[in-house]
This record gives structure tokens, sequence and C-alpha cells, in this order.
């Protein structure tokens, strides 16, 4: 007689799942952009993940926020991160103190969902990276725990996915990670041979 397999019923996500995770969230960010010298951290709040990102050796990391009011004051961040570190208080959507193509990477996490006119950032976001540069966005999904503790609306992964290929993103892949709770997007500004037009 066969087997039958019993579904098992997952424990419910507990209300502090987010503060557990972060921590594992900001070192998985950081391996993924390890590779990146010149990283830009949008709505990077009191920009914890930046100075994470700045630790590293060689790592020049600019965080950006519309609300300035939590940046790290310059004394309590370490010399040698205070080098690699900058935090502007600015509009995402008009990062004219960026370069165009000076970056190699950018991530967001948890602030796509609160970013006004979510096209025209990812449009200057592409601009300030280089060509084959990435953009990382972690964010709360739509019917998460997270809508549920906050009553906020969030992007489904397909929407994440929709918003970053009309922006002209390549190699776009968006899934749902840590039990279906966070959106991990990743998408790279094309290359010469990748753009079409």
């Amino acid at each position: 007689m066969a087997k039958t397999s019993v579904a098992r019923d997952e424990p419910p996500v507990p209300e502090d799942f987010y503060e557990q995770i972060e921590p594992m969230l900001y070192r998985r960010i950081a391996r993924e952009v390890r590779d990146a010298a010149r990283v830009l951290d949008l709505g990077c709040g009191g920009c914890e993940l930046a100075r994470l990102l700045a630790s590293a050796p060689g790592k020049k990391v600019t965080g950006v926020d519309v609300d300035g009011d939590g940046f790290p004051d310059a004394r309590s961040v370490e010399p040698r991160v205070r080098r690699r570190l900058r935090c502007v208080k600015a509009d995402a959507r008009r990062l004219g103190f960026v370069r165009s193509a000076s970056m190699d990477a950018a991530v967001s996490t948890w602030a796509l969902h609160e970013m006004r006119r979510a096209p025209e950032v990812l449009a200057e976001v592409k601009r300030v990276l280089r060509k084959g540069g990435e953009l990382l966005i972690v964010d709360f999904p739509h019917d998460s725990l997270a809508q549920r503790l906050w009553d906020e609306d969030y992007y489904t992964p397909q929407e994440v996915r929709e918003l970053l290929k009309e922006a002209g993103y390549a190699h776009v892949s968006v899934r749902l990670i840590q039990r279906k709770q966070v959106i991990w997007a990743r998408a790279f500004r094309p290359l010469p041979e990748e753009e079409q037009g």
C-alpha cells in the first residue's frame, strides 16, 4: 500500500518576523552586491544597511532618503566607514548629485511601496547605474504579514516585474522568499547589445 504524504501546516508567521529576519536579509543583500564598488541605497532610512555595506573594504555607499532625520551622526560612525559612506536627503526621482552611469549597484529595502511615482524613480536609478549594473529591490508583498500589521498597500511580484520591465531593465527576476513574506527582485541596466531601438 502506497504511503500518502500529509501536508503540514506551517506555523503562523510571528508579528516580529521582519525584525527577526532583517539581519539575515542585510547579510544576503551584502553578498548580492559584494562585487560592486559603488552602491546606492534608496530609501535608506537610518542608513543601517548602507553602514553595513560601507564596512566592506573598497566600497563607497551613498544612502538616499526623503527624510534625513534618521541619518547617523558622523561621530557615531566608525572612521573607516565614515570615509566610505554618504547619506543624502533627496527625492529618489532627482539624483542630480549622482553622475550618470557611476553606480555599480543600487539597493532598495522596504521602500519601493513608499516611493511616489515609482516609474520615475526606477528610470532615474537606471540612469545612474553603469551598463550591466544591478538593481536589487527587497520589499513587502501584497497580502503579506506586513499588510496585516500596518495596513499599507504593497505591490504584487507581478507588478514589480512589470514596473522593472517598463522602466527598461534587463534580466528581471522577481520572487517571494522568507515564507512568501518578502519580495526579492533583481534587474540590470541593459548592456549596449541588449538595448532596444
